[in-house]
């Protein structure tokens, strides 16, 4: 489908496909407004939600603010989320932070925290913790996400949580049950997609940067 498509239309690749050099996106206004929350939750650190329905470019968004993160005062984890227990979270959650993670579940506990303290308090590096897809978690990870992220009696932020994931995740957040969590959400952001009258620009941003790709490309070969 995607070959019938350039060839009718001339392209020698797809400039609407998900490969997109990060440095391309096109910043829509609903881009920058997130992209200007993103900012304060660098300085303010804690928890951040992000929602949105499929195509409204939430993992665009995500890479593109992963990307522009300082590694030496950030440490990015993205874990895409989908239908886990309580175990693989921490085992996934363990292993997107570079540790190896223990048989049992109390100790996985103590592993993240202390990863999370060790990297803020010591190396100076802020753990950024992308979960993607956080729609499909079970109310049981919620609650432990509560106090996995619980850090000396809730009064400080060694960390920013972001939770990613489609409409689903508000509704879940307002049950009762998850209440502690979403009181402890700092900032949250919706996710609009483009409006009509940016079509034109964006589609002009995607062409472009498909003609600069097919040059580049060309230059390299010869």
């Amino acid at each position: 489908m995607s070959r019938m498509f350039t060839q009718y239309f001339g392209l020698k690749f797809n400039p609407f496909g998900k490969e997109i050099d990060i440095n391309d996106v096109y910043e829509s206004s609903d881009l920058k407004e997130l992209s200007s929350r993103f900012k304060y939750i660098q300085s303010a650190r804690g928890i951040f939600m992000v929602i949105g329905e499929p195509g409204t470019g939430k993992s665009t968004a995500l890479r593109k603010f992963a990307s522009d993160m300082n590694p030496g005062l950030y440490k990015t984890c993205y874990f895409t989320l989908s239908t886990v227990t309580v175990m693989d979270f921490y085992r996934g959650l363990l292993t997107s932070l570079g540790e190896i993670p223990s048989c049992k579940k109390v100790t996985m506990f103590s592993q993240i925290q202390q990863s999370i303290r060790s990297l803020y308090y010591e190396q100076r590096i802020t753990p950024v913790i992308i979960l993607d897809e956080v729609q499909m978690l079970s109310n049981s990870i919620f609650e432990d996400l509560r106090l996995l992220f619980n850090f000396n009696m809730d009064s400080e932020n060694p960390f920013i949580l972001i939770l990613s994931g489609q409409t689903q995740l508000r509704n879940k957040l307002q049950l009762s049950i998850n209440a502690p969590l979403r009181q402890r959400i700092a900032i949250k952001h919706v996710m609009q997609g483009l409006k009509k009258e940016e079509l034109p620009e964006y589609l002009f941003s995607r062409l472009k940067a498909e003609s600069l790709l097919f040059n580049l490309v060309n230059r390299e070969r010869l």
